[in-house]
């Protein structure tokens, strides 16, 4: 009688053991199935917006301007309900380095994006030397702008042709001194190929600090007035980002640059840090000025300061586990 048992358990084990396998097969189909129509949904959507056609072709030309960047209580909603930017007011001169600093969801992209006319405002205005960007052909206006964003953007093909990207007609001279200036000439002299080296389609064939420096060259070799930096060392190891930081550095000389900040850390420096929230400036100046209102930013700092103590704690405490 046990030994009858014993054989029944056997062949149930085996039925749940061959029904194990094609039971993960189906989750892991299903999951599938489910991230292809979310995209799907996100690919038809795109599809199915309006194009957009820039009815005014503006006349003023970029190449004499400077930069001075002025928002005239500037008021903004996605969806004309819903309030993003309530009454965003603020005066930058040309050259100043601006810091946006906030909590996710403050109206910090947003900002950007109403800069570079993505979107219209709904109310105010937003001027660049006096003349309201709704004057400006996007074209043009965009050209005024280089960005440098947390996702690094190369294309499958040489070192080369990813740096002169936005210039065209570039000379080998002009690309290698931007090089130069990134801190990224070094680097690509250790190729096989120097300039001429190929990257691969997934630019998986060099570090993500390395990709982040080739987009910082690109950016100084099409000298634009006006800079959008968006800060991206969170990843990247000490050395790299020391490298970075000197690169972007040397790209912000004489340009008026606007810094999404999230790691408050890195711009003590600032001309003017806007602190945002809930789509308003709740505060602004510079780094000591807030430090001492201790208001809003001050939280925000001191918060950040206590958690990047704690991780750099905790990375001793392993490596001393470790040895």
């Amino acid at each position: 009688m046990e030994q009858l048992q014993l054989e029944i358990y056997k062949v149930l084990f085996n039925i749940i053991n061959s029904l194990h396998g094609p039971i993960n097969q189906i989750a892991q189909i299903s999951s599938m199935l489910q991230a292809m129509i979310a995209a799907a949904e996100r690919i038809f959507e795109f599809l199915e917006e309006q194009e957009e056609i820039d009815t005014h072709k503006g006349t003023i030309k970029v190449e004499n301007l400077k930069g001075n960047v002025t928002f005239d209580h500037v008021k903004f909603s996605y969806d004309g309900e819903t309030p993003i930017i309530n009454d965003f007011e603020a005066v930058i001169k040309e050259g100043q380095k601006i810091a946006i600093v906030g909590p996710t969801g403050a109206g910090k992209t947003t900002m950007v994006k109403l800069l570079m006319r993505f979107y219209d405002v709904v109310d105010g205005a937003i001027l660049i030397d006096g003349h309201n960007i709704k004057d400006f052909d996007r074209g043009n206006l965009r050209k005024m702008f280089g960005m440098v964003l947390q996702d690094t953007w190369l294309f499958g093909g040489t070192v080369k042709d990813n740096i002169k990207y936005g210039k065209e007609d570039a000379t080998d001279d002009q690309i290698i001194e931007a090089a130069k200036a990134a801190h990224v000439h070094h680097f690509i002299k250790t190729l096989p190929q120097g300039y001429n080296s190929m990257i691969n389609e997934e630019s998986s064939n060099i570090s993500a600090g390395q990709k982040q420096l080739m987009t910082i060259a690109r950016v100084i070799l099409a000298d634009p007035k006006i800079l959008i930096l968006d800060e991206a060392t969170s990843s990247i190891d000490t050395r790299t980002e020391i490298q970075i930081q000197s690169a972007m550095d040397n790209l912000m000389k004489g340009r008026t640059s606007f810094i999404i900040a999230h790691r408050l850390s890195t711009i003590k420096n600032a001309d003017l840090i806007l602190v945002m929230n809930h789509g308003d400036i709740v505060e602004q100046g510079k780094h000591e000025e807030l430090l001492k209102k201790n208001g809003f930013y001050a939280e925000l700092y001191n918060s950040q300061f206590e958690t990047e103590e704690r991780i750099k704690k905790k990375k001793i405490q392993t490596k001393r586990r470790t040895k």
